[in-house]
């Protein structure tokens, strides 16, 4: 095959083309892509508002899709520890390629992929990678040793679950904030806390901790009653570029930016296949029913991620 057809965002609307099939370079893998979920990235990625973000100058058009899971058809000169015809899950992280995940076939830098969850669907295997190293990145930012104390805003949410899934392993008391019908699926995530949205947040989480807690991650960009609900000199740790507020109280206040990483992609495949994370898959559609996804993502309301299948 000399060409491929990859999902695209231009003019605001996504769309599929036609184009030559990628090479791996030195370094790289080509990935035939059996799965890629959809994200709220991509509804941003494809409306064109990544300039209004800062984050990209104005394109003509955007690749999309971050997450991947298929099988390794090519190796790059340089790549060790993958091999073709091998099954692997990775992440997409550049934003400024022309063709990413949602194609039939996408390369990635060797850093980029590991071996799949084995036991895993590549659909379910597609759903982990963006959400599960944020959260990961996310809990090493606000750098917390076990049995601290952490709050996790949108605890029920695709990122949010995961948050409270690995901070657990961790070993670390998790307060979940979420919908007052989602305490039962937060608590079944490992939170040992549960504060409806609907409270008084920082005197709900105080109540529970005096004093408050010793972290946050501010999945649901809450922002300044989130850093109100953590102790003077604590940690918060924002999700999204500009969602941060200033550091009051000597709280120390960052931001997770993802980025690519095997080996804790390696680490995310071994908690998923001992059965530390629920998968958690909305629904999927073919490519080139790609709109009908981004349609229902848009809309809310689903829980997990919907994947495309090429």
């Amino acid at each position: 095959m000399t060409t491929m057809r990859a999902l695209v965002g231009r003019e605001g609307e996504v769309e599929i083309v036609t184009v030559a099939v990628p090479q791996a370079g030195p370094g790289q893998v080509r990935v035939k892509v059996a799965a890629a979920a959809v994200q709220p990235v991509d509804l941003f990625t494809a409306s064109g508002t990544l300039p209004d973000y800062k984050l990209t100058d104005p394109l003509e058009q955007y690749g999309l899709g971050w997450d991947v899971a298929g099988v390794v058809d090519q190796v790059g000169p340089g790549v060790n520890g993958l091999t073709a015809g091998q099954a692997v899950f990775g992440l997409s992280v550049r934003l400024m390629l022309p063709y990413k995940a949602q194609a039939e076939y996408v390369v990635l830098d060797g850093e980029e992929v590991t071996a799949a969850p084995e036991g895993l669907t590549p659909e379910q295997a597609a759903t982990l990678p963006l959400n599960t190293l944020t959260a990961v990145q996310a809990l090493d930012l606000a750098d917390l040793a076990p049995g601290r104390t952490l709050l996790v805003t949108g605890a029920a949410g695709a990122l949010g679950g995961y948050l409270v899934e690995i901070a657990a392993v961790r070993g670390l008391r998790v307060v979940g904030l979420a919908g007052a019908g989602d305490e039962k699926l937060v608590r079944g995530f490992g939170a040992e806390w549960f504060v409806s949205r609907d409270a008084d947040l920082a005197a709900s989480v105080r109540a529970l901790v005096p004093g408050g807690v010793d972290g946050v991650v501010d999945a649901a960009l809450v922002g300044l009653t989130a850093l109100d609900s953590v102790r003077t000199g604590g940690a918060y740790v924002a999700v999204a570029a500009g969602a941060a507020p200033i550091p009051l109280r000597g709280i120390r206040v960052s931001t997770v930016y993802v980025r690519a990483d095997a080996a804790q992609l390696a680490q995310v495949a071994r908690w998923a296949e001992a059965g530390r994370l629920t998968v958690r898959l909305a629904g999927t559609h073919p490519l080139d029913k790609a709109a009908e996804a981004y349609a229902r993502l848009s809309a809310g309301g689903q829980r997990g991620r919907f994947v495309l299948t090429p």
